[in-house]
């Protein structure tokens, strides 16, 4: 049985009730009288019973103690847990002090002293403590602390509720702290906070996350012993609606020539901030329909000064446009440092100072680091390319690479992003003409110090080409569409690779593929090649290209991973196109329901076209095939077919010089005709032949020589030539398309004709006669006797007299 006594001095009021939500599985027996609660008043004396034997599951027990500073003097001092002889339940003592709205009080608590947390967290002990001011009527919750923390004193402006709660095995038997009497602070509250070594601290406004009372100020006060710096950090507040004055946070630290320093919520709060200071925080009158509600929650964070705090880094971003560059620590924003973890701070200037610091193009910084460790920092930048109008992109080239002002800095770069805005109808060209790009695959792994994650974006989708790293045989990638590009890094081995990056981009003409690579494999190396999107397919009705190269003195062998497409049409059809770019040549077709090809042999440049219909559900369309290069191998069988043909020839020509020098040993000497009617100027236009074809003989020759006379020509008679004279043998050879070109007109004989000279009509086709050969028989005399002589001139007169009749004319 358990015995309470309470004196009426003492005004305690003990309460006994069942924990909420539990069955009534145990009771309270008084004089054999059972119950589920029993109130003890001041001045009784009650024992009482359990009826199990482990009554801290079913009931809890508050003990409060109502302290009236208003009408008689306070209690002051150290709190005690009274009364004693409890029974082991969990339990909550309650201290209600009432006091003056003009006075102050003040609780100073024992070490660890107290660390705050937010109204619904708990403590590891389950120890913590409560703490509320009154003010009227009013009750503002100054904040929910546990044991083992920084604030070692809170000072109140009029009544506190101070609430102790106490799990059922715990073995405090002190309060921890005492009451003192101050004067007036004229504020809601002063909070004091003692950092002495390398910590920090999170605190939060009054009723957090509710709002901080209209128009009322309170006060932080923080103990840091001068040789330490400590730094402010707001991580999340908001503002209420104002009808007079501004929300505001006011610093007072010792030695500033600005005390106080005022700050808006919203600015970077001070930084690297020597020694002791404090920071208040002042709220407005505010509006009565829509007042809405200011908070507060920050840290603080004191540590050595850092050796370096006084080097200063130079950033120029000055000729840079549309780039950000945020330094910042591991993990940002996703993941907040813990509490305990060293801060790493990044200053614009000595009191400007943040766990994350944002620069902008067009600008020149000079920051510094207040970090032990620069390992555990950042760099990650954006930057935006866009092209508005086509004709003033059209053919520049944009560098994606990172700039020096980021490379030069002591921190490791985590990702750059270029943003590549392009207007509808217009591509995006990615080229890497030395390194090259290699995909990322399973069977083909990068292992370089970056990589690059592509994505084509459309209103509609997302279509991510992959990861990309240099080192590879991919020369060009052209998209449609907005494109994102992403470098991240792994370890330091960038900053020795970064020199060499020569990613490129520029804008070009629109194409009907949604993207199309440009390849050149390297001779050897198997080359491997995928479909974007791997995860999840390629999006419905999209077609991708790859154009392959292929060096003239080799063959290239192409493969497709898996015998089929694996994806079921709902609409339209998957295909696969494969086809050499030479005249002529076949192209290899295959729909989605048929087996893909076996390899094959390429011989010149290829492209191979995928294109995807719609899939019906659980099925996607993803596509890998490879590429490897030899050296042309020549069939045996060829070889000896050319050695063959060579060796044909060869005799052929060796019979026909042969056959040539015999008949020149039996030839007579060559005879000269002379026609002393041939016309010996120079061909020229039509009009400036004296005579016409038919009344000239300027297509006999005078001289042939016999020996130039093809052999199945010539007839032979008792081992002699016999010649024909004027003999018509039409031409039966091949004829081109085209005629061939008139000589050029630069060694043509200039002839000046009068006015009154008409200019003979032009030649018709029967005045193009072919040319005839006149041959001389062996034992005939000099003479024509054909039934043409006279009208075609006497052929035997000889070109002298011909030149002395020509003279006589003129």
């Amino acid at each position: 049985s358990f015995t309470v006594s309470l004196h009426t001095m003492d005004n305690i009021t003990v309460v006994i009730k069942l924990r909420p939500g539990v069955p009534q599985a145990c009771q309270i027996r008084v004089k054999y009288l059972p119950r589920y609660d029993l109130k003890i008043k001041p001045g009784e004396n009650v024992t009482f019973t359990f009826t199990c034997k482990n009554p801290e599951e079913y009931f809890i027990m508050e003990v409060q103690k109502n302290i009236d500073c208003v009408s008689g003097p306070c209690p002051f001092g150290d709190v005690h847990l009274y009364p004693p002889g409890l029974p082991r339940l969990n339990r909550t003592f309650i201290w209600d002090v009432k006091a003056s709205t003009k006075a102050g009080l003040e609780l100073k608590f024992a070490t660890p002293w107290l660390r705050q947390i937010e109204p619904e967290g708990t403590c590891p002990d389950f120890v913590s403590y409560n703490i509320s001011s009154c003010i009227d009527t009013a009750t503002v919750n100054i904040g929910t602390f546990c044991r083992g923390g920084s604030v070692s004193r809170v000072k109140l402006q009029g009544g506190l509720i101070m609430a102790l709660y106490l799990p059922w095995n715990s073995s405090l038997i002190t309060s921890g702290f005492n009451i003192a009497n101050r004067s007036s602070i004229k504020r809601l509250c002063i909070i004091e906070s003692t950092l002495k070594e390398e910590s920090s601290v999170t605190l939060m406004s009054p009723n957090y996350p509710r709002g901080f009372p209209e128009d009322e100020l309170m006060t932080w006060q923080f103990v840091v012993p001068s040789n330490m710096r400590a730094s402010v950090f707001f991580h999340n507040y908001s503002l209420s609606n104002c009808e007079r004055k501004e929300e505001r946070v006011e610093y007072y630290i010792p030695g500033s020539v600005s005390n106080p320093e005022v700050f808006k919520l919203s600015d970077i709060q001070p930084a690297n901030i020597a020694g002791s200071f404090n920071l208040s925080l002042q709220g407005c009158d505010q509006d009565a329909q829509n007042p809405g509600v200011l908070r507060l929650l920050f840290q603080v964070v004191v540590q050595h000064p850092q050796i370096d705090e006084n080097v200063t880094h130079l950033v120029d971003l000055s000729k840079e446009w549309d780039m950000t560059v945020t330094i910042h620590s591991e993990g940002w924003p996703n993941r907040s440092p813990f509490m305990s973890e060293p801060v790493c701070l990044i200053c614009k200037d000595p009191r400007t100072c943040d766990r994350a610091l944002t620069l902008v193009s067009g600008a020149i910084y000079k920051i510094s680091f207040l970090c032990k460790d620069l390992a555990r920092l950042r760099i990650t930048a954006e930057k935006k390319i866009s092209c508005v109008d086509f004709w003033r992109c059209q053919g520049k080239i944009y560098g994606l690479s990172v700039p020096k002002a980021i490379t030069q800095l002591p921190v490791r770069l985590h990702r750059f992003i270029w943003k590549l805005l392009a207007p509808e109808q217009i591509n995006v060209e990615i080229m890497s003409p030395t390194l090259k790009l290699q995909q990322h695959v399973q069977e083909q792994k990068c292992n370089t110090s970056y990589s690059y994650s592509i994505i084509s974006a459309t209103p509609e989708r997302n279509l991510t080409l992959g990861t990309f790293c240099p080192g590879g045989s991919i020369e060009k990638i052209q998209m449609r569409n907005n494109v994102t590009i992403s470098l991240k890094t792994f370890g330091k081995g960038f900053l020795n690779e970064s020199n060499r990056q020569d990613l490129k981009m520029s804008f070009v003409q629109h194409t009907k593929d949604e993207c199309m690579f440009t390849v050149r494999p390297d001779p050897g190396a198997k080359l491997y090649l995928q479909t974007p999107n791997w995860s999840h397919g390629l999006p419905p009705y999209v077609s991708m290209s790859w154009y392959i190269m292929v060096p003239s003195k080799q063959v290239a062998r192409l493969g497709f991973s898996k015998d089929r497409m694996g994806v079921s049409c709902e609409t339209g059809r998957a295909y696969v196109n494969i086809q050499e770019q030479r005249l002529g040549a076949e192209e290899t077709v295959r729909r989605e329901d048929e087996a893909l090809p076996k390899p094959l042999q390429m011989y010149h440049n290829f492209w191979v076209n995928i294109s995807n219909c719609k899939p019906v559900d659980k099925t996607h369309f993803a596509l890998q095939f490879w590429v490897i290069l030899a050296e042309k191998k020549i069939d045996l069988a060829v070889i000896i077919a050319v050695v063959s043909g060579a060796g044909l020839l060869v005799a052929i020509g060796l019979t026909v010089c042969c056959v040539r020098k015999k008949k020149k040993k039996s030839q007579n000497p060559m005879v000269g005709v002379y026609n002393a009617n041939v016309n010996t100027q120079m061909p020229g236009k039509p009009g400036l032949f004296k005579k016409g074809r038919r009344n000239n003989e300027s297509h006999v020759y005078a001289v042939i020589d016999d020996a130039m006379v093809y052999g199945h020509l010539l007839k032979e008679s008792n081992g002699s030539i016999t010649p024909e004279v004027d003999v018509y043998r039409p031409f039966d050879g091949p004829v081109g398309s085209l005629p061939p070109s008139p000589p050029p007109l630069s060694f043509r004989k200039e002839i000046k004709l009068s006015r009154s000279t008409e200019e003979p009509p032009p030649l018709t086709d029967t005045d193009h006669d072919a040319y005839t050969f006149a041959h001389q028989k062996v034992g005939e005399p000099e003479k024509n006797g054909d039934a043409n002589e006279k009208s075609n001139g006497d052929t035997s007169t000889s070109l002298l007299e011909n030149k002395e009749e020509d003279g006589s004319e003129e």
